[in-house]
Parts: structure tokens; C-alpha cells; sequence
């Protein structure tokens, strides 16, 4: 386990705090707002911007700035993201979307299964993931019950960034920890999956008492539930692990509404030629099964038992990977050979499946890396945090209250992996002045606390994000979650859920 002492460090010359502040300023407004007016240049370059300003201005060296990069992090997260690849190509996330409405007794019934799949699913596959791949399945059950949406995206996304707290490949801040706690998998899973399992209990019922009424109207027609999603629908729900970062991201799926003004031109300005506009869709149908079919390889075209006999590869070798991380393997090198592991087994060309691989986010984190080491470099963290340790301890409860209310403000502020970096080895260290036991206790409360922080506001996690912008630019179930019908479910669930959760991790 990482060294739970940490030096104290001063204040560095006023020029460096100066110039290393306004750095770490612009990375935070990019991060947070990546479409800010003056400079819309996104998240990633943004955090580019922060890493190189660190060295121009001399806050750090060249030197340092590549020594603050953590390949086992970059490692970790490539490969879990390839090995997610692959688990969609296998159907895993059509089956999920399936199991939500198989012989439902109605919207409650839907609304607590939501819960379930998608804690399940992010606790093994991240949250973000989960939300790409779930979202159209939950809008178009949603739809056949004819209740508005906001209920059960609200559940979709909550209950990911529960879920996704009780593993530590479920979310990125939860590798952090991971790989600086040195923390096994196993002793991740075990001191937080009570804690998640309760969560997503009473985070389902809050959501029923707060939704109960509505949830409670009549259908106007009878549907049939297992047929909300066709094979055909679940074949169209393609993810690309690019989209988790970036939710505004292109998809194959906007084809169609890029191109419908061009086919209805077309159509009004043929002279007497008739062009058929449902010969131009079929085209445009087409080309998007072509995408796909550049994905899939000849996978989708090989004889049915050669394709489940390649699905069946695929889960066995995700299997071992997580038999691998419980044993206490290292968990960049399994991820990693898991992903090669794939890649072999496919027997094809891998370009198609790298390139789904979310490129954007690993540099995202290279530079994020480099900027928060410069702002650590300056001692204006560790300077607050010396004022704020005394009453941070997690020795008693007040102190605990303390250090909770710091991660929540601070997680929802600067975002959950930023918090992270900032306050890990501080709070371990100052656990591990009480004693070596409390030092595992502070990483675990630090995951639970900054991961279910996410719940807060619709601002508070990606996955949020990602639920959100899904469901406002979904073709046929367009829906907008705003700001403030989140936060109001956000405040109480996310307050409720940690102080239960903090009760029962086991350190």
C-alpha cells in the first residue's frame, strides 16, 4: 500500500503559487465547462492546455511533468475500455437490455430492475459504459408504459454511480484509488459491496416514494412488454467507449438525422425525376449497416455456432479476468492482457475495435496528471489541507462528517477524479497517524463518498452526462432531464445513500 506519510510542504515563491494557480484555474473552468465561450476547446485539450502552461511557466519540469504521468492508471483504463469493446460485440449489453423487461409487472417493477442491471452492469463494466448502452433501452420502456422518462433515467444514472463504486474498475476514480491504495480487487469488492448494495436499496426507494404517483398511471393501452426490445433494436444500440468522455460525441445512428434534409432537397427539387426518398433512407440504412459490419468483422456473417462459440470465448475470457483481479493479480497487466487476450481470439484486423477506444479520454488524464501535480507542487493543497486535517480525522465521527462534506463539495466543484488525486495520499496519510488499519478505511470512504458524490447534481458525474445528452438527442424518445428536476431527487438520495454507506464499509 502507498506510504501513508506525506510530507509537508510550504508555500512555494509567490510567482510559482501565481502562475501555477491560474494553470490549474484554466484546466478546472475547461474541465468543468468545456464549451465555455472564450475558449470552447473541450475537456481534453483543456487539460493539454493546464499540463503545458505547468511547464512554460517553470512550476514544474519537463522532467517532473512526464514523472507525474501514471501509466499503471492509463493501462488499467485502456484495457478495461477494450474489454468492454468486446463484451458489446458479444450481445452482453443487448441481454441487459432484454432482462429489463422480461415478464415485468409494471413501471415500478421496471423502475427497481433498472436499478438492479444498471448497478450490476457498472460495478463490472463502468458506469459510463453502462449509461451509453442503457439509455435508448430505458426511454423505449419508458415509452411503452406511457410514463415520462425522467423517473427512470434519473434511476439509470443514480444507480450506475452507486453500482460503480463497489469495484475498482467501475469507474475512473476508482482506478486512481486502486492503483495508489495498492488495494486489491478483492479487498475493493469486499470493504465497499455492502455498502453498494444498500445504496442502490435505498436509492430505489427513494426514487419510488419521490415518483409513486406517477409511476402509479394507468397504461391507456395493453403492450406487451417483451416486446419492447426486438433483436433488430438491440442490434442498433452500438457503443464506442469514445462517446463515455464526450457525450455530445457523433454516433452511426445520427446519420440519419444528418441526412434527412438532404433527402427531403432532394425530393422537392427532382424536376419531374422521381427519386424516392425511401430508396435514398435505404441507402443511408446501408451505409450504417456497413459501419457496423466493419465492426463486427465476420463475426455477424459466420454461421450461427460459430458465432456463439466466439460470444462464448469472449465471457469465458472475462471471467478469468475477474477471477484474476480477485486473486490479486495486478490489475493493469490483467486488464491488459485480457484486452491482447480478445484481440488474439477475434482473429481478424483489431484496427476497427482500437479505434472505439476512447483515445481523447487517455490523454484527458495525461494532462490531468501533469496539471495536478504542478498545483500540488505549489503547496497551496497541502496548506489547506493542514488547516482542514485536524478536523478531518475518521477516528470519530465528527471528523468523518468533516471529511465527507470536503469530498462532496469538492468532488461536485472540481469533479470526482481531480478530488481524488488532490486529497488521496493526504487523507491516507493522515488516517495512517491513527493507525495502519484506518489507512485502507480512508482510500474506501474516499471511493464511496467521491463516486456516490456523482448523485449531487446532473453536473456531478459523466455518466450523468452521458444519460442526459443520450436522451435529448435520441431520434424517436427524445426527452430533456433539466438541472433542477435531478437535483431535486440528487440532494436527498446522494445524502442519505452516503451516510448509510459510510456506516457499513468494512475497512
Amino acid at each position: 500500500m502507498e506510504t501513508g506519510t506525506l510530507e509537508e510542504m510550504d508555500l512555494a515563491p509567490t510567482e510559482k503559487v501565481v502562475l501555477g494557480s491560474i494553470a490549474f484555474a484554466i484546466f478546472w473552468v475547461l474541465a468543468v465547462f468545456p464549451a465555455v465561450p472564450f475558449l470552447p476547446i473541450g475537456r481534453t485539450a483543456g487539460s493539454l492546455l493546464g499540463a503545458m502552461l505547468m511547464v512554460i511557466f517553470r512550476v514544474i519540469t519537463p522532467d517532473e511533468a512526464y514523472d507525474a504521468i501514471d501509466l499503471s492508471i492509463l493501462g488499467l483504463l485502456f484495457g478495461t475500455m477494450v474489454v468492454s469493446v468486446y463484451l458489446e460485440q458479444a450481445d452482453m449489453f443487448k441481454y441487459l437490455g432484454v432482462l429489463l423487461s422480461w415478464k415485468s409487472k409494471g413501471a415500478k417493477d421496471l423502475l427497481c430492475r433498472i436499478c438492479v442491471v444498471s448497478a450490476i452492469s457498472s460495478a463490472l463494466f463502468t458506469n459510463d459504459t453502462s449509461c451509453v448502452v442503457l439509455t435508448e433501452f430505458v426511454l423505449k420502456i419508458a415509452r411503452q408504459n406511457n410514463v415520462p422518462p425522467g423517473p427512470f433515467l434519473v434511476a439509470l444514472a443514480s444507480s450506475a454511480n452507486i453500482g460503480s463504486s463497489a469495484t475498482s474498475i467501475g469507474n475512473p476514480q476508482n482506478l486512481v484509488i486502486a492503483i495508489k491504495s495498492s488495494l486489491s480487487f478483492g479487498e475493493f469488492l469486499l470493504g465497499l459491496l455492502p455498502a453498494m448494495l444498500v445504496g442502490v436499496f435505498v436509492n430505489a426507494l427513494i426514487l419510488l416514494c419521490m415518483y409513486w404517483r406517477l409511476l402509479s398511471i394507468e397504461k391507456d393501452e395493453e403492450h406487451t412488454l417483451d416486446e419492447v426490445i426486438s433483436e433488430e433494436d438491440s442490434a442498433s444500440h452500438r457503443f464506442s467507449p469514445a462517446a463515455m468522455s464526450n457525450p455530445t460525441a457523433s454516433n452511426s445512428q445520427e446519420l440519419n438525422p444528418v441526412l434527412e434534409p438532404m433527402i427531403t432537397w432532394s425530393s422537392s427539387s427532382s424536376n419531374g425525376s422521381t427519386i424516392h426518398t425511401e430508396t435514398l433512407r435505404n441507402r443511408v440504412s446501408s451505409k450504417q449497416s456497413n459501419l457496423q459490419g466493419t465492426l463486427s468483422g465476420n463475426i455477424e456473417s459466420a454461421k450461427p455456432w460459430k458465432r456463439q462459440l466466439w460470444k462464448t470465448r469472449v465471457y469465458l475470457v472475462t471471467i478469468g479476468m475477474l477471477i484474476a483481479l480477485l486473486v490479486g493479480l495486478n490489475m493493469s497487466w490483467t486488464t491488459l492482457t485480457t484486452a491482447l487476450a480478445l484481440v488474439v481470439l477475434d482473429f481478424k484486423d483489431a484496427q476497427p475495435c482500437l479505434q472505439k477506444v476512447s483515445y481523447s479520454l487517455l490523454i484527458f488524464f495525461c494532462g490531468m496528471f501533469i496539471t495536478v501535480d504542478g498545483f500540488n507542487s505549489t503547496g497551496i493543497p497541502s496548506t489547506l489541507w493542514n488547516l482542514t486535517e485536524p478536523y478531518a480525522r475518521i477516528n470519530h465521527v465528527g471528523g468523518i462528517v468533516v471529511l465527507t462534506l470536503v469530498i462532496l463539495v469538492l468532488s461536485n466543484v472540481a469533479s470526482n477524479v481531480p478530488t481524488v488525486i488532490l486529497l488521496g495520499a493526504r487523507v491516507a496519510a493522515s488516517a495512517a497517524m491513527i493507525s495502519k488499519g484506518q489507512e485502507k478505511r480512508a482510500w474506501l470512504i474516499l471511493a464511496w463518498v467521491s463516486t456516490v458524490a456523482g448523485n449531487l447534481s446532473l453536473m456531478g458525474s459523466a455518466a450523468n452526462l452521458i444519460v442526459c445528452e443520450q436522451a435529448r438527442r435520441s431520434r424517436f424518445y427524445g426527452y430533456t432531464l433539466s438541472f433542477w428536476s435531478h437535483l431535486k431527487f440528487g440532494v436527498p438520495s446522494t445524502l442519505i445513500v452516503t451516510a448509510i454507506g459510510l456506516l457499513l464499509i468494512r475497512g
